[in-house]
């Protein structure tokens, strides 16, 4: 089952984070609260770390998400980790995967892949093809 959504970035935190190995581009950590409106609905909890040049707006990030909410009218929570990469025009590489077995409630044996995407206008939109199946044992 194909679900959309749209959602807004509620809270920027960058922390604090340094790594002995310099390269090209800084890595950067950031916790975000993101808040989702549509077929899933809810607010998020995200650890994003990322390679990026603010000059370019070429690098890459990675990030894992705790939601909670309902998806097509289901309540709990789960994870999902996703990435992508841009070379400053247009984002690449991108994935997105649900965390087996991190689904509670409603959504507890949910799986599943998706994308986030950025529309022209800047409104960031949630794509997820997500299966509903029986809690793990």
């Amino acid at each position: 089952m194909q679900v959309n959504s749209t959602f807004a970035v509620t809270s920027f935190e960058p922390a604090e984070y340094t790594s002995p190995i310099r390269t090209g581009l800084e890595v950067g950590h950031t916790y975000m609260t993101k808040s989702y409106s549509g077929e899933v609905e809810g607010q998020s909890r995200t650890q994003f770390t990322s390679a990026f040049s603010q000059e370019t707006g070429t690098g890459t990030y990675v990030a894992m998400e705790s939601f909670e909410g309902t998806v097509a009218g289901r309540r709990g929570a789960f994870n999902f980790a996703h990435m992508a990469t841009t070379d400053g025009e247009s984002r690449s590489h991108h994935q997105l995967v649900i965390v087996p077995t991190s689904g509670t409630g409603e959504l507890a044996g949910i799986t599943g892949t998706g994308e986030l995407v950025v529309d022209g206008d800047g409104i960031h939109r949630l794509q997820l093809d997500v299966e509903f199946g029986s809690p793990a044992a």
